[in-house]
């Protein structure tokens, strides 16, 4: 341990065990993003073995921001009012116990139920970082920590895109899911391990969701800003990484090229999650990089949905990613700069809970607005202007430094 201190007067987080603890959780976060994308690059496959429609397919999807919905505000609160070590740990054994039932895979429910399993630990799982981080980071390393949290989720999705279609066809769908299953297990016991809150860390007997704290969470207008900025950019991602397959075969391109050119969104993004916040946390300002994240997710939209070129797609992907992505971590990091760390974890939950409203509506919307055309074209102009709408957004939003020194310790 070194002899930096904090603001507080508190010596206690530049001890080195803090990067095992983060990574002890980018480990079962990132598992959980995995698990959620497993089906995301085999949708057509997983229609035809089950003979079910391109909407019942896109359930084993679909449940996770309609179930985040209705246990983001409560796994919120219980990782501020239980700690983020039991609320993330139960989320990961419950994680891992539902992998076991994909295995039998003889029967979609069963592949749905696992995945309702899923979708009910993930909120529990996701919601902890922003309160570990401010546990265990000083409010300099805040964004690259949560950059590098956040990593752990891209590194998982890039998996569940880019692995999966290669494992059911070396294994079939019940080796592949046995191997996942697997690799779950192992993340939570990890998880176990290496994740401990941090005793020298200055404790508090308040937690975040007493009575009026949400209230006066949602209205506080520049986390509104944030929390609709989340509703817009998760929903982006979650409607271009749902659709990208369907998206892509249209223009001729392979279940297993769409599934690495999803996966190519998500290497541009692990680059993009740590250079992008350690820019940030660098010259000390959050709004130049949330404009530029949705000016340049706004720029590839179109050529790379509709593209037909898979090497130019390849390009395009990483470029969506390197930029799209770190808009978690800045989001993230403001959330908790603006409600301070002892309203952490329910300002994440609300953040997360709006992230995944904008998940169903997104991926809903896609589908209506496509109707009964052959191309995903009207998808991809919704999608834009959903970008257009976040844009502004990032123009009017303040910096929190600035937001702390109007509001002086509001919260």
């Amino acid at each position: 341990m070194t002899s930096e201190k904090m603001s507080s007067g508190q010596i206690y987080t530049r001890r080195p065990g803090r990067w095992l603890v983060l990574i002890g959780y980018m480990l079962v976060a990132g598992v959980s993003q995995m698990l959620l994308l497993n089906f995301a690059p085999i949708l057509t496959r997983v229609q035809s073995k089950y003979n079910v429609t391109e909407m019942v397919a896109s359930l084993l999807i679909m449940v996770f921001p309609l179930l985040y919905l209705v246990f983001s505000l409560h796994a919120g609160s219980w990782v501020d009012k239980k700690g983020y070590k039991f609320t993330v740990g139960l989320g990961s054994v419950v994680m891992a116990l539902s992998t076991l039932f994909r295995i039998y895979d003889e029967s979609f429910y069963a592949l749905l139920i696992g995945q309702i399993g899923i979708a009910v630990a993930q909120p529990y799982i996701l919601n902890g970082i922003t309160k570990l981080i401010s546990d265990w980071f000083d409010g300099e390393q805040a964004a690259i920590a949560t950059g590098l949290g956040t990593m752990g989720l891209i590194i998982g999705m890039a998996v569940g895109l880019g692995v999966t279609p290669g494992l059911v066809e070396s294994f079939d769908m019940k080796g592949a899911m046995i191997i996942f299953s697997a690799i779950t297990f192992i993340a939570a016991i990890l998880f176990f391990v290496l994740v401990h809150p941090n005793s020298m860390a200055p404790k508090s007997n308040e937690v975040s969701m007493i009575k009026g704290a949400f209230g006066k969470l949602i209205r506080n207008k520049h986390l509104l800003l944030l929390f609709c900025m989340g509703f817009l950019g998760i929903g982006y991602y979650n409607g271009v990484t749902t659709w990208l397959e369907p998206m892509l075969a249209v223009q001729g391109i392979s279940s297993k090229d769409a599934g690495l050119i999803g996966a190519v969104i998500n290497i541009g993004g692990i680059f993009g999650a740590v250079i992008i916040p350690t820019l940030s946390d660098t010259i000390g300002k959050r709004k130049p990089f949330l404009i530029m994240c949705t000016l340049f997710a706004f720029a590839v939209t179109y050529p790379l949905c509709l593209g037909s070129n898979v090497k130019i797609l390849m390009v395009l992907a990483v470029a969506m990613g390197f930029f799209l992505l770190p808009l978690l971590a800045l989001l993230l990091a403001m959330t908790e700069e603006i409600a301070g760390a002892k309203f952490a974890g329910s300002a994440t939950g609300i953040l997360m809970f709006m992230g995944n409203a904008g998940a169903v509506f997104v991926i809903i919307l896609m589908e209506v607005v496509k109707g009964e055309a052959t191309t995903f074209i009207n998808s991809v102009y919704f999608l834009l202007a959903a970008l257009s709408i976040a844009i502004t957004i990032a123009f009017v939003s303040k910096e929190p430094k600035q937001i702390r020194q109007e509001e002086k310790g509001n919260f």
